[in-house]
């Protein structure tokens, strides 16, 4: 699977161990996050990440930011995209089984590298469901398609 992976400043570290472990697993990664520790703009990076997902040019993507917040709240502005934050590994999983999430984020200052592992983790293996879930997706897609 081809990955896209993004982060600001404070979550560089982070997203190497992520970027490395993602190559361990066997998934093709790409890095559109900085590798500088210089302060930057979030909203660079989420939207770069979710402009790749959106047009099929990587299947998934994670951020990292701080928090995860600010850079998925730049991802859910591109058409398309369900990014969700997570800092823990039950609401990953259910963000894919029940809202077919496709891009996960998450806050370097929220979590250790290991629990970002089990999040990525959850969240690759979950399977969306689909059935009683897809009217929903639907139904935000619909407010989507109105702006």
């Amino acid at each position: 699977m081809k990955i896209a992976i993004g982060n600001d400043h404070t979550a560089v570290e982070m997203k190497q161990a992520i970027q490395q472990y993602l190559t361990e697993l066997g998934h093709e990664v790409v890095n559109y996050g900085t590798d500088s520790s210089e302060r930057c703009d979030y909203p660079v990076y989420g939207e770069k990440v979710a402009l790749a997902v959106a047009s099929g040019e990587a299947d998934l993507g994670v951020l990292i930011c701080g928090t995860g917040v600010g850079i998925s709240l730049a991802a859910n502005k591109v058409k398309g995209i369900r990014a969700c934050v997570c800092s823990e590994p039950y609401s990953a999983r259910l963000s894919r089984e029940h809202n077919n999430t496709n891009i996960i984020a998450f806050g370097a200052r929220v979590v250790g590298v290991e629990l970002a592992k089990m999040i990525v983790s959850e969240w690759l293996n979950a399977v969306y469901e689909g059935g009683r879930h897809q009217k929903r997706i639907d139904m935000i897609h619909a407010i989507e398609a109105k702006r």
